[in-house]
């Protein structure tokens, strides 16, 4: 590709309860999933956790992998993917976030759509996502179709059985941190 960029995708398994709840069910490593901008993931998004502590109060966040949520869980399992995009492509991924990031207050969690999985059904809600529907969502919007699903169905492991994502880390987050503040 011409100008080629890179976006990131974060798949992770804090051992939060909702997080266990989630891998009993589908058994599979990951159960969360965020989009990036950059490689030292500062500017990391997803729907999730608003408050660390409260699982149920959920919507669109600004991740932090030292503090809040995984400060909690500073053994959070994750790997971590790149993808190359054009110049155009990762604009509209930063025009996608802009959205949601000016309109933060509005966006939910969409708690049905989880439950619309389990059953192949998705469930699209206004202002609603769950964090694979996000991801998915801000791709398709940006032009980038890596995933062969209506983003109400997709889940963390269809990342993972993606071609088009290069692996760059497997391990836990904490210590992805602390190499990325040593390189």
């Amino acid at each position: 590709m011409k100008n080629d960029r890179n976006i990131y995708i974060l798949l992770t398994h804090s051992g939060s309860m909702f997080s266990k709840a989630i891998n009993i069910y589908t058994k599979d490593a990951y159960t969360h999933v965020s989009i990036g901008m950059d490689g030292d993931l500062n500017q990391l998004y997803s729907f999730g956790r608003l408050k660390p502590r409260n699982p149920i109060l959920a919507g669109f966040v600004h991740e932090d992998i030292i503090n809040g949520t995984y400060g909690r869980f500073p053994n959070t399992r994750c790997v971590l993917y790149s993808l190359k995009v054009n110049d155009i492509q990762y604009k509209r991924v930063q025009k996608e976030l802009r959205r949601f990031k000016y309109d933060g207050n509005k966006y939910r969690y969409n708690f049905i759509g989880i439950v619309g999985v389990m059953f192949n059904y998705p469930v699209e809600r206004r202002h609603s996502y769950f964090c694979s529907q996000f991801v998915t969502d801000v791709l398709i919007n940006s032009g980038i179709n890596i995933i062969n699903k209506p983003p109400g169905l997709t889940s963390p492991k269809d990342f993972i059985n993606c071609d088009e994502l290069e692996e760059i880390y497997e391990g836990t987050l904490s210590t992805y941190k602390y190499l990325e503040a040593y390189n």
